[in-house]
């Protein structure tokens, strides 16, 4: 019988779940510090897909090299190394400052001078060798712009300039208020800010990329692993933003939600966990060895692969367990047949 489509309750189920598991039993979210390995995956893949989104087409490898090398290899337009590495120095601001004590661990999450901050980091380097063609020198990043934007063929159509600088301080007072509203689900609540945001378009340029910077700004102040919103999902992402656009923040509170579970299972869990704590089988999934969810529940299920079921239902295993069954698997694939 297949499984159904998950409903969003449950998807937002699971990643407070994920959290509550990796804050009691894990010790919560690492520093970058404290596990320079995880937030340096963070880092290349989010700064590989977020600028894809917006049409970069650097490979994963090449961001891998230019961010931690300085090579530029491939034969792509300065501008697109130049978004790519204004993202990583983004990102890595982001990581730094949302997990250092701060003003926000006692009172407000953010304040407007880091939203400038982030877009002045984001858009520094590209913005030198390719300015946006209409810019005034008082659009430089970091700067709100100073322009009029036409509507968007969606229809949303942003506040006029004059209207920003008050727009931004209600924006930032808004997203300090998102501990209190506790009758929302949390993703949606960050659906909201998020869109809120995109909606004013402070800025002349890289108002998406600024967005994504400041989302995880928060989540990882919040205690939660920055979301990843890859490529392949750009379609399911912009249609999203479309309906919250029209008040209905339940598909975007999803792609945000499966975002930071995901990232959460993929590259957090696995490496805080150790080989013989259990965690969910989504954090023992390995793509390039064909270990796939399926086939771990499945194995689970006929008592092949040794694991546990966790209060909520889902199964829980360990690295040692998987060792184990691939191990004894590759046995009973080899043995011989018994003679009769």
């Amino acid at each position: 019988m297949p499984r159904g489509r998950p409903s969003r309750q449950s998807i937002y189920d699971r990643l407070e779940e994920a959290i509550d598991d990796l804050r009691t039993r894990m010790g919560g979210l690492p520093s970058p510090a404290e596990a320079e390995e995880i937030w340096a995956e963070l880092w290349h893949q989010e700064a590989h897909h977020s600028t894809a989104l917006e049409g970069n087409t650097l490979i994963l490898n090449e961001v891998r090299q230019l961010l931690d090398e300085g090579r530029a290899v491939g034969a792509k337009e300065l501008r697109e190394y130049m978004e790519v590495i204004g993202y990583g120095n983004a990102a890595k601001w982001v990581y730094g400052h949302a997990l250092e004590p701060g003003d926000w661990t006692t009172g407000d999450l953010l304040s407007v001078q880091e939203v400038r901050t982030v877009h002045y980091e984001a858009m520094g380097p590209v913005w030198g060798v390719a300015p946006h063609p209409h810019a005034m020198p008082a659009e430089t990043p970091g700067n709100w712009r100073q322009h009029d934007i036409a509507p968007f063929p969606e229809g949303m159509t942003p506040p006029s300039f004059p209207e920003i600088d008050h727009r931004m301080t209600d924006w930032v007072e808004q997203v300090n208020d998102l501990r209190k509203d506790r009758d929302v689900p949390f993703p949606e609540r960050l659906a909201k800010v998020h869109n809120d945001f995109e909606k004013i378009h402070p800025f002349l340029d890289g108002n998406g990329r600024s967005g994504r910077l400041l989302l995880n700004l928060l989540l990882v102040r919040l205690g939660y692993p920055p979301a990843i919103v890859f490529k392949n999902e750009r379609t399911k992402y912009l249609a999203a933003m479309r309906k919250a656009d029209a008040g209905d923040y339940g598909p975007l509170g999803e792609v945000i939600a499966r975002a930071v579970t995901n990232n959460l299972y993929k590259f957090v869990v696995p490496a805080v966990a150790g080989p013989a704590r259990l965690v969910p089988l989504a954090s023992l999934v390995d793509d390039k060895a064909g270990v796939t969810v399926a086939a771990l529940r499945a194995a689970a299920e006929r008592g092949r692969l040794r694991a546990q079921k966790a209060p909520n239902g889902s199964w829980l295993s360990s690295k040692n367990w998987l060792d184990d069954y691939q191990a004894n698997k590759h046995r009973r694939a080899t043995k011989p047949a018994k003679k009769t």
